[in-house]
């Protein structure tokens, strides 16, 4: 398993295994809306001048991706995604665990899902990750904000 920085040109299959990945919390939560599933291409190409992306691949293959940026000392961390048959078995960790080496220079990282995606709040406590608030996402999802100190 290799965990590098994403070129541009990767962004199509970037988008797509993200749409592949929440799918699954889409029939969850029963709301087709939520941002990640409804993405376009031209959004994901701002988002990319915007943020630092990391992919990881295996036999080069892109199985799974997170976003992050800094702003302020504060960094944000987003849109963790990992293939459906590549899930639990640590490489959405890797990637945070990565992720959160580029943020070194931050005094806080910054995370969001959904509240009722216990599977994604227990991966975030468990490398540290406290609830810090919620705010609405859609009509039908609400986001728990989680922060890390470093």
């Amino acid at each position: 398993m290799i965990i590098r920085k994403a070129s541009k040109d990767e962004l199509p299959e970037i988008l797509a295994l993200q749409k592949k990945a929440f799918y699954s919390e889409a029939v969850f939560y029963n709301d087709f809306s939520i941002p990640p599933l409804n993405q376009s291409f031209e959004e994901i190409i701002t988002e990319f001048d915007e943020k630092e992306f990391l992919v990881t691949e295996i036999d080069n293959k892109i199985i799974g991706s997170v976003r992050y940026k800094s702003s302020n000392k504060i960094g944000y961390i987003g849109k963790l995604i990992v293939s459906p048959q590549h899930q639990n078995k640590g490489i959405g960790r890797a990637l945070m665990f990565e992720a959160e080496k580029q943020l070194a220079h931050c005094s806080k990282i910054e995370i969001f899902t959904g509240q009722q995606s216990l599977k994604n709040i227990q991966l975030y406590q468990s490398i540290g990750f406290k609830i810090i608030g919620s705010i609405p996402d859609t009509d039908k999802v609400t986001l728990v904000i989680m922060e890390k100190a470093l």
